[in-house]
């Protein structure tokens, strides 16, 4: 008995879907070919190509996490901001290692920008407090 190194998956038209959107043709083993795209994923692969050459200084390497900055204004006094840009810095560095670098740079800005309130508020904080203690005692 000789195995066959053929198989078909002919469905209508002869392509079918495997179930990660690419479409694949009845071939012999190790000849799979992609089918055709349609007019619509035709001009959305263009456009895609066309605005990833189009920008002038694409972004490279991975996005920034703030991490540091996201501990260090977890030393101010307002607990809930820090904690979640904390949270936010932490949940950057998990999708830029899973490959999600859209997702990664937007939580990075969120993050950065959740730490940066927080040392700006806990420095206003501190202040007040500072002064309205010093003031304080100037009255005893």
């Amino acid at each position: 008995l000789r195995a066959s190194k053929s198989f078909t998956a002919a469905l209508a038209g002869e392509t079918e879907r495997n179930g990660h959107g690419l479409a694949y043709k009845s071939v012999s083993v190790g000849h799979l070919e992609a089918a055709p795209l349609s007019p619509s994923r035709l001009s959305l692969a263009r456009r895609a190509s066309s605005t990833a050459t189009s920008t002038a200084a694409p972004e490279q390497g991975r996005p920034r996490d703030y991490l540091v900055l996201a501990i260090f204004s977890c030393f101010c006094p307002v607990w809930p901001i820090n904690v979640v840009g904390l949270v936010f810095s932490i949940m950057s560095r998990n999708s830029g290692q899973q490959g999600d670098l859209d997702g990664a740079r937007r939580l990075g800005r969120m993050a950065r920008l959740l730490s940066i309130v927080s040392m700006i508020l806990g420095t206003i904080i501190i202040v007040l407090y500072i002064s309205l203690s010093v003031r304080g005692k100037d009255s005893f």
